[in-house]
């Protein structure tokens, strides 16, 4: 749980505060201070820990950072966290006394870094196109950011980001990139493809779901996903997405949700929850653990090959170039990971082969730098209060899981509304209203709320829930709303009817204590002939020619 800075709420309080800033950074010299620190915070310098570890424990609530000021100089601004917080300068966040450790070290701790980017007036002294290793060493620019460890210190792979990477993707050029050649970008991501008006562009919504299905919660996605409820605009019934976690997952209920016209896509086989497994997971093991879960699905929940193309990783934290890479190597058409702030428009999807047109969000988030031919489904922030236009502005979320504030029904009903005007108001990019797939098992009376606004707004006309693959479809032949009703992409499983594939599916019980140590028997539910053994890593099809490590 963190917490960020404490709100001054009156004059008399802010008029303290200003001169506990003034009095706090009067005797730091920002020539001396913000010499190569960036945007990063950071601590006041009191010197010898050793000697000064008192000075060091009673200010730890206390940080700084550079930030612009007259005349192109920069000076140094003040905060403190709350009284009962302390700052943990790696973690960039305010955070309970008990579990900061590093009140005595004065910045973020960063491995090796190149002399790269060059600041204003410093001049290189390597040879043109080569680049100086934070060792010394001076290396082609192009053995940078390519994983492999080049200079004698690593510093070549550590500057993979999509505003240091001296390979990175090119930012959108739209005089160059013309729909009428088959390309597409925007420069702040706000752009409607086609160039269509927005009156004529169709308001989609994408519910989805991540996480494991289960049989109590297959039965809550069949009552929002009544096959009795179709949109106006163009009688089909509304579609979902679902990112599935392999461990616990029902493949019958998988095969079901697919088979009646719902996109299957991966979020992992371990669903792993330490954020770092998979910042730093190598592309080889990216591959084993996405497409391994592709395969487990398309076998046991009966899906045909290359029908499953989106990922979403656990965590939200994004694996970087490896992970993107190894989407193009196994075929994958997008990733839904990324998460952007909330702007005066919110985000359409955009492909990463020209440069993110948004800042990468997340307390050290891996984002991709590099031309990736794939698609990122990106996570709008949602607006969570009230009443947008008169409340006090507050953080966002982007799962709805995370938007902690709304306790009631009608709070639910309000955020719901809120965020769809806003989306259908200005450029109609895509609503994106993200659930872990367990939202709605505690909180029954959001479901019925829910049940009843997407049957509410299916019928109203101009809205569309659609699957992450339709969106795409949409935007590679953008078509008005007036002749949306023929829209060949979304027609596939418009409505269907019928009994699903087996009513009684094979409750494969297998042994898996190294992988879930207090199960004694894990049920692996499919239509499908049962597994020799529960399929993990390395093996999943469950053959059990491959020993299954501890995860």
């Amino acid at each position: 749980e963190c917490t960020m800075i404490r709100r001054v709420t009156t004059p008399l309080l802010a008029l303290l505060l200003a001169g506990w800033v003034v009095a706090q950074t009067t005797d730091m010299d920002p020539e001396q201070y913000c010499a190569r620190r960036d945007d990063e915070y950071f601590r006041k310098d009191f010197g010898d820990p050793a000697e000064f570890a008192s000075d060091y424990r009673a200010n730890c609530g206390v940080y700084y950072r550079c930030v612009p000021a007259p005349a192109g100089k920069r000076s140094i601004s003040a905060s403190q966290c709350q009284s009962e917080l302390f700052f943990d300068v790696q973690q960039q966040i305010c955070e309970r006394k008990s579990k900061v450790t590093n009140c005595e070290q004065i910045d973020k701790e960063h491995p090796p870094q190149p002399f790269w980017p060059l600041r204003e007036g410093e001049e290189s002294q390597c040879k043109s196109g080569e680049i100086m290793c934070g060792s010394g060493e001076c290396l082609p620019q192009h053995r940078f950011c390519d994983e492999n460890s080049d200079c004698a210190d690593g510093s070549d792979e550590n500057i993979c980001t999509p505003d240091k990477d001296p390979n990175r993707a090119d930012v959108c050029e739209p005089r160059t990139c013309l729909w009428s050649q088959g390309c597409f970008c925007s420069v702040d991501g706000t752009r409607i493809p086609g160039d269509l008006t927005v009156d004529q562009t169709p308001q989609m919504i994408t519910i989805t779901f991540t996480g494991a299905i289960n049989e109590r919660n297959f039965r809550i996605f069949q009552d929002v996903f009544k096959d009795t409820v179709k949109h106006k605009g163009n009688d089909c019934t509304p579609k979902g997405t679902f990112f599935i976690s392999h461990g616990f997952s029902n493949y019958s209920a998988i095969q079901e949700l697919n088979r009646v016209g719902h996109e299957i896509a991966v979020s992992s086989i371990t669903n792993n929850d330490n954020p770092d497994y998979w910042s730093k997971l190598s592309a080889l093991d990216y591959e084993a653990e996405m497409d391994g879960a592709r395969l487990i699905i398309e076998k046991f929940a009966n899906i045909t090959a290359n029908e499953v193309l989106g990922i979403r990783v656990p965590k939200q934290r994004v694996g970087g170039n490896r992970q993107f890479r190894m989407m193009v190597d196994w075929g994958f058409l997008y990733d839904s990971s990324i998460s952007a702030p909330m702007g005066r428009l919110p985000l359409w999807p955009y492909t990463l082969m020209h440069r993110m047109p948004h800042k990468c969000l997340g307390n050290d988030q891996n984002c991709p730098s590099q031309n990736f031919t794939v698609w990122e489904m990106v996570i709008n922030e949602m607006d969570r209060r009230d009443d947008p236009q008169f409340d006090e502005r507050l953080t966002g979320c982007h799962f709805v899981d995370q938007c902690a504030n709304i306790q009631s029904p009608e709070q639910f009903r309000a955020f719901l509304d809120n965020n769809l005007a806003r989306h259908y108001r200005t450029n109609r990019a895509p609503l994106g209203l993200h659930f872990t797939s367990g939202y709605f098992e505690t909180r029954r009376d959001f479901l019925r709320e829910f049940v009843k606004w997407v049957r509410e707004t299916a019928l109203s006309g101009d809205y569309f829930f659609v699957t992450m693959q339709q969106v795409i479809n949409w935007m590679e032949a953008p078509t008005e709303l007036t002749a949306i009703n023929n829209f060949q992409e979304w027609k596939g499983k418009c409505e269907v009817k019928g009994q699903p594939y087996c009513s009684l599916p094979n409750p494969c019980p297998k042994k898996v204590p190294r992988i879930f140590p207090n199960e004694e028997e894990m049920f692996l539910y499919t239509c499908m002939e049962c597994p020799n053994t529960y399929p993990w890593l390395g093996d999943p099809h469950g053959n059990g020619f491959l020993d299954i490590p501890d995860f």
